[in-house]
């Protein structure tokens, strides 16, 4: 197995957990999944490389400017679990706008929610039609991914297409990025996250609470997953609370403008 520096450390074994690795490597040079040191004190974590090289290359984003107190809110859906609706009711109270990285399952099993995210203001992201390992398929495969979701978006809510994709379970390739620039979508990856997503292993609002404030840092780019209770209960304080410590909500065309020179050829 080929070894790689990453952060001054010499690693040589994948620990995964859902996308968040302490290897950004798996053992075939053409994969990556996606980590990073957890931010801690309030400062930005760095993703370190070939991440930080891949993301300016290609303007991928996951994170803001680091001397702005704002946050983005995003959330993954891949199947409904019955806390969207409680985690929409918060963002409509609070004002707080979200996108949600939807899959072709979620479109047609939760469709009155997707319209209802849409209604609401929320940006719809492309988390692919299937959700596979989308490092592994050829460009036309990928490329299928994406325009059969937005195709079905477009069958039930009228809109054209979207701009912002995420690859599932955070694994990527060069290949995936330049496909996804040359067919005008700008990856989105995360600088906040934990481990939510498994429902059937509830660990309380206490816990989805402590770990948003632990890790919240100026430009946190906030990945969650709508199928954890302890997100849906968690969430109304710890908006309130980041923005009594003076952050301000933001979308991620408020992102992309943080970043106007970076690939100006994408929306």
């Amino acid at each position: 197995m080929a070894k790689h520096h990453w952060g001054g450390i010499l690693l040589a074994s994948i620990i995964v957990l859902a996308g968040l690795v302490l290897n950004p490597f798996s053992a075939s040079a053409e994969e990556y999944h996606w980590g990073f040191k957890k931010a801690t004190g309030g400062e930005q974590p760095n993703a370190g490389e070939p991440f930080e090289s891949l993301i300016e290359q290609y303007g991928a984003l996951y994170k803001g400017k680091s001397d702005k107190k704002i946050v983005y809110l995003t959330f993954d859906n891949g199947y409904e679990n019955g806390y969207t609706e409680s985690i929409l009711d918060t963002l409509k109270k609070e004002n707080t706008p979200a996108t949600f990285f939807l899959t072709g399952h979620y479109l047609s099993s939760a469709a009155p929610l997707v319209k209802r995210m849409i209604s609401e203001g929320h940006t719809i992201g492309n988390h692919s039609y299937g959700h596979p390992n989308m490092a592994n398929l050829t460009e036309k495969g990928m490329e299928e991914e994406w325009g059969k979701f937005d195709k079905a978006l477009k069958e039930l809510t009228g809109i054209e297409r979207t701009f912002y994709v995420r690859p599932p379970k955070g694994i990527f390739n060069q290949k995936l990025l330049a496909k996804g620039n040359d067919l005008g979508y700008r990856h989105i990856f995360w600088s906040v996250a934990f481990i939510d997503w498994h429902a059937d292993k509830p660990r309380g609002r206490d816990y989805a609470y402590g770990e948003l404030m632990k890790q919240l840092h100026p430009g946190a780019l906030i990945l969650m997953h709508t199928v954890s209770p302890d997100n849906a209960q968690a969430l109304p304080s710890f908006i309130a609370d980041a923005k009594k410590e003076g952050y301000s909500f933001q979308t991620l065309d408020d992102l992309v403008m943080e970043y106007e020179n970076i690939n100006p050829v994408l929306r």
